[in-house]
């Protein structure tokens, strides 16, 4: 058995990766991700107020 040509694996090789990505493509145009609610812990309205923020004590000096 001879070995192929640098040109001919190549091809074949290229080929076979634009297959595959026309396959991805395809089957992905056929069935389109569905979008999953946002989901809430607590209704937007009632936010939690934020704690203040603690004040430095003493110099930096």
């Amino acid at each position: 058995m001879t070995p192929l040509p640098d040109r001919t694996v190549l091809l074949l090789m290229a080929i076979t990766l634009g297959a595959v990505a026309a396959l991805v493509f395809w089957s992905v145009r056929i069935q389109p991700a569905r979008e999953t609610p946002l989901l809430w812990k607590e209704t937007p309205g009632r936010s939690i107020p934020a704690a203040p923020a603690a004040q430095p004590k003493g110099t930096l000096l």
